[in-house]
């Protein structure tokens, strides 16, 4: 078995980051009057998500680590929150993939914080 060269070999960090492009292109949808508030958040939350986790791979000690995949799974409970709420705004934009891909990395994270 070999060895993860980069954070980027990493498929948690693959998901994180194609769920990034799929929230950027779902809030693309949203009304421009979204643009400071649920737009920018989902954003946010997406993107904090692909950081942490490429963040933990560099650190050296596990309590390091794991307190960076915890900060991208609590970014991922903010996405799911929001999430929920903007499907109740705007219910005719689809937020299947997105939705898939964020149960997939908070699954992943999850073993990885069990352990």
């Amino acid at each position: 078995m070999s060895k993860t060269k980069s954070f980027k070999d990493l498929i948690v960090w693959q998901k994180a980051r194609d769920l990034a492009v799929i929230v950027y292109e779902l809030t693309e949808k949203f009304p421009r009057s979204e643009l400071y508030g649920l737009t920018s958040q989902m954003r946010r939350a997406a993107i904090s998500i692909s950081s942490n986790i490429a963040e933990s791979y560099h650190r050296f000690h596990s309590k390091e680590k794991n307190q960076f995949l915890a900060i991208a799974f609590g970014s991922g409970s903010e996405l799911e929150s929001q999430m929920e709420i903007s499907k109740v705004l705007f219910p005719h934009l689809n937020y299947k993939g997105a939705g898939e891909l964020l149960g997939d990395v908070m699954k992943i994270l999850n073993n990885f914080l069990s352990k």
